[in-house]
């Protein structure tokens, strides 16, 4: 038997840990390299227009809502931040 067991244990961790750092590494590659070919490659797909007819955002929150979120916004920001536009999510 060519050394002892210890010395074997720690030959098998140490092969085992260059594959595993080997295979991850190429994971990595390979990852950057599919994200390179998609943003040169594939055009993004544009969003559709927005509705007509569709009301306006912020006509449907009530007043006194946009104004509450207007003062929060203009006391944390030490009035220097705007609002443009107010969503429902």
């Amino acid at each position: 038997m060519e050394g002892t067991l210890i010395e074997q244990a720690f030959t098998l961790m140490i092969v085992g840990m260059i594959t595993v750092f080997a295979v991850l590494g190429l994971v990595i590659a390979m990852g950057n390299a599919l994200i390179r070919f998609v943003n040169k490659y594939v055009p993004e797909e544009e969003a559709p227009a927005p509705k007509a007819a569709a009301a306006p955002a912020s006509a449907a929150i009530a007043p006194d809502v946009k104004s509450a979120i207007e003062l929060a916004v203009a006391k944390i920001t030490s009035n220097k931040g705007r609002i443009e536009k107010i969503e429902k999510i």
